[in-house]
């Protein structure tokens, strides 16, 4: 019949490595690392929709792609819009990335206030509608803090010129500032479908049954500065990405062992970056070179986690 069947990470690989024109990655965690890289040794275009691939092994994934000649397109809303924005050609003229988020359903609540967070109140997301572990992050800002790094990967720009900015409304969706004052932005609804249909028609345009958007109707737009104090995984993200080498890896997995434990109801809220920072604080391995050293890491790193897990009391 010409239909293969298979099951598991293995099958799931080498399905990727099949030749194809187009692929996206959308597995969520680092689950999606060896699909994603068998997809992008095949050359084509490969769209990123799961952030943690390139956030855990952005070398490894960048010189994959270089070898092959393949077209990395982001799905990710924010960096879909950069990417719209950013000349490519000419980044010498691009003097920052500003990245919007949303603040999530926290952004105005004092820790005392985070303290008592239930699990019903972190998976409501006020704009997006999105899976239970991504809506987590969102109100920790551990997902900012993961777009930050892959920002970074993805345009070729210092990560000090990549800024966080809070934009409640969600309309704008990242924002590219050049030297001579221009800022381009890419606007649309709060809705996945928009990003999605430009990574399937790049480098045309498709129609879509998105209504156009009624800037009367929204009225304003509403920015602020994000508090990396009340939401520390911002700052442990910059920190990593500063850091380099192992460090984004271990924030990602130590992040995914916390947020797992969180909708499990085994933690508390506030107790996802504090696990995150202890692991962090607690391995430091060397830089890896491999997709095999990277999930070695991955795995080390989700072992620590776990442990400091298991001394939480909720």
């Amino acid at each position: 019949t010409g239909v293969r069947a298979g099951g598991g990470a293995d099958a799931i690989a080498e399905a990727a490595a099949s030749g194809a024109d187009w692929t996206m990655g959308a597995i969520v965690g680092c689950a999606g690392l060896k699909p994603v890289l068998s997809a992008i040794e095949q050359g084509g275009t490969v769209v990123i929709a799961n952030k943690e691939p390139l956030v855990s092994a952005g070398d490894v994934i960048l010189r994959a792609a270089a070898r092959s000649g393949a077209t990395l397109l982001p799905a990710d809303s924010e960096h879909n819009a950069i990417f719209q924005c950013f000349d490519a050609a000419r980044p010498e003229g691009v003097r920052r990335i500003i990245l919007t988020c949303s603040g999530g359903p926290f952004r105005d609540w004092t820790t005392d206030q985070m303290r008592g967070v239930t699990l019903e109140q972190a998976v409501k997301h006020p704009n997006w509608s999105m899976g239970a572990k991504i809506s987590v992050d969102s109100a920790t800002m551990m997902n900012k803090g993961l777009e930050l790094i892959e920002a970074a990967r993805l345009f070729p720009i210092a990560p000090d010129r990549i800024e966080i900015v809070i934009h409640a409304q969600s309309v704008i969706h990242s924002l590219v500032d050049y030297v001579d004052g221009s800022v381009l932005a890419q606007l649309g609804p709060p809705d996945m479908r928009t990003p999605i249909a430009h990574t399937l028609a790049w480098p045309d345009r498709m129609a879509t049954p998105m209504a156009p958007l009624d800037l009367v109707g929204i009225g304003r737009l509403d920015f602020a500065a994000p508090d990396p104090v009340r939401f520390p995984a911002l700052r442990l993200a910059r920190e990593a990405l500063d850091a380099g080498g192992a460090r984004p890896a271990i924030l990602n997995a130590a992040n995914e062992v916390a947020v797992e434990a969180f909708l499990n109801r085994r933690i508390r809220f506030l107790e996802i970056a504090a696990i995150v920072e202890d692991t962090l604080i607690r391995y430091d391995p060397a830089a890896p070179d491999s997709v095999d050293a990277v999930l070695a890491i991955d795995a080390d790193a989700r072992r620590l986690a776990s442990e400091r897990v298991k001394d939480c009391v909720v």
